[in-house]
């Protein structure tokens, strides 16, 4: 049985489109590799001078870059790569087994593809269980992934509030903020596929885009395909087996009023081998208000839940998200 889900038979009418107008005049861009800048976190735990050293760095690549990669970051080396094998396994089920809700995670958690895309630009190859924390630990057959996951979301959740926290200090804020609204129970853990591609150069693995949450932390495998903006330029992120990958998200964007970067990024097919990651989300509550810390402030004071419906609504009638400029004062 067939494991990969049906992309070319779902979206042949928009890829056979795309062919016909092409003719081989795709532009290649080269993309330049990057090592994103490595924060070596064990140095918090140092004298006052090296720790709040690390902590400008934290905040100095966060503004500078949007993007940055830790080490002896807290989660072993044993839950992180007993999270990929498990990964690895559900993976390995039939495509129908993954699309019949298997796991009992509530309705829409496994996704695969774009059901919105109307060209071939905004067709993600690739599929994801997306998981509310609030799902986990779950009762099914696959109780080895339930605690693995539980085990990993814990401890991407200490780190996630201790960057926060760092963050928010080094605007000079001493702030609950986080703790009282980015609960385990308003994050998402998402587990993601990217199957081998027959047509690489059309299509992505994940559209450009900005994640729609305060920070991301992710854990990848040594394949490679994640790229983001710098200087208005594309880099190659080069793949460290050793260090987990942090970004900024919209939210830490507007609440910083524009001081930490929710940069673009994107994720690039690959013609031979699949690629697996896994993503933490650290989100409010959908009542949290998200307010500038500063005056005079660059946006409007909104909801996180209606960043999302606004983020839905472009992307249903657009095919693409907007994103904060949506909410500028």
């Amino acid at each position: 049985m067939a494991m990969d889900p049906p992309f070319l038979e779902t979206y042949k009418t928009l890829l056979d489109k795309a062919t016909e107008g092409a003719h081989g005049h795709k532009e290649v861009v080269i993309i330049e590799e990057c090592e994103l800048p490595l924060i070596d976190l064990g140095r918090l735990n140092l004298g006052k001078l090296e720790k709040e050293k690390c902590k400008s760095d934290i905040a100095r690549e966060s503004q500078e870059w949007g993007f940055f990669q830790v080490v002896n970051h807290g989660i072993s080396r044993e839950i992180l790569e007993k999270m990929m094998s498990e990964q690895v396994k559900v993976y390995r089920q039939p495509f129908n087994n993954k699309s019949k809700e298997l796991f009992n995670f509530s309705s829409g958690t496994y996704r695969w593809g774009t059901p919105t895309a109307t060209c071939r630009e905004q067709l993600a190859w690739s599929e994801a269980f997306h998981i509310p924390m609030n799902d986990i630990p779950f009762s099914n057959g696959f109780s080895s992934l339930s605690s693995t996951m539980e085990q990993f979301a814990t401890t991407v959740a200490d780190l996630a509030q201790k960057l926060a926290a760092i963050l928010a200090e080094k605007l000079g804020f001493k702030s609950n903020f986080f703790q009282e609204n980015c609960l385990s129970s308003t994050c998402y853990l998402r587990m993601n596929r990217y199957p081998p591609c027959p047509i690489p150069s059309d299509v992505f693995g994940l559209m450009p885009h900005t994640d729609s949450d305060f920070l991301t932390i992710l854990y990848q495998d040594e394949v490679g395909g994640l790229q983001l903006v710098k200087d208005g330029k594309w880099f190659a992120v080069k793949p460290n087996p050793e260090a987990l990958i942090v970004n900024i998200g919209d939210l830490f964007q507007a609440w910083s009023n524009d001081v930490y970067k929710s940069v673009q990024h994107r994720v690039v097919t690959n013609p031979r081998v699949e690629r697996f990651s896994t993503a933490y989300f650290f989100c409010p509550s959908y009542d949290t208000e998200i307010q500038s810390c500063y005056e005079p402030s660059v946006y409007k004071k909104f909801s996180f839940r209606m960043y999302r419906q606004q983020v839905q609504d472009d992307v249903k009638k657009l095919g693409r998200k907007v994103g904060l400029p949506r909410f500028l004062v």
